[in-house]
């Protein structure tokens, strides 16, 4: 099985809605690696920003899976905008992770516009989509994974739009609650 994610980043210190809250991060660590457990994952397909995809990321190579990381923009802009805006040691987890990951050769980095609010959703297509491709090339099912406080924000939501993607491409989605 191939599994591709997206999920929340942990909020920001004092986020006016709680989205993602750090108190949460032990028992959705848990559930995403219950998840790759149950669902007979093989490979992890997500980006690397702080939160969701970190924290699975970790737990995928707690388990032996093979890792993607798919990023829209390269590493270190990546890291700057959707990494080390929160508090906490993201940073340095980032950077092994990406550095393990890349060593393999399942590192990918776009070349889409930082400063295009379309970018994000442009990079949900490129999740599933190298989703699927392995799929194919491994002869194995996809599903997708959302971890995300059940709530969309509406049209600017990257990750209910990712949600919408894995569903209109017709993917078994699974969703874990961050709140």
């Amino acid at each position: 099985m191939i599994i591709a994610l997206a999920g929340r980043r942990v909020d920001a210190p004092n986020a006016a809605v709680e989205r993602f809250p750090e108190k949460n991060l032990d028992r959705v660590r848990d559930e995403i690696a219950s998840f790759l457990v149950t669902s007979g994952a093989k490979t992890l397909v997500c980006a690397a920003a702080c939160g969701a995809d970190i924290i699975a990321l970790e737990q995928a190579a707690l388990l032996g899976l093979r890792r993607r990381i798919v990023l829209p923009y390269d590493r270190m802009a990546f890291k700057t905008s959707s990494v080390i805006d929160r508090p906490g040691d993201w940073g340095d987890r980032y950077d092994r992770i990406v550095a393990e990951v890349d060593a393999l050769g399942d590192l990918i980095e776009y070349h889409h516009d930082q400063d295009n609010d379309e970018t994000y959703f442009a990079t949900n297509n490129d999740i599933l989509n190298q989703a699927v491709e392995l799929g194919a090339e491994l002869k194995t099912e996809t599903a997708a994974l959302v971890v995300w406080n059940g709530e969309s924000r509406g049209a600017a939501d990257v990750t209910g739009h990712f949600r919408e993607e894995a569903n209109r491409r017709g993917m078994p989605v699974t969703e874990i609650i961050t709140v």
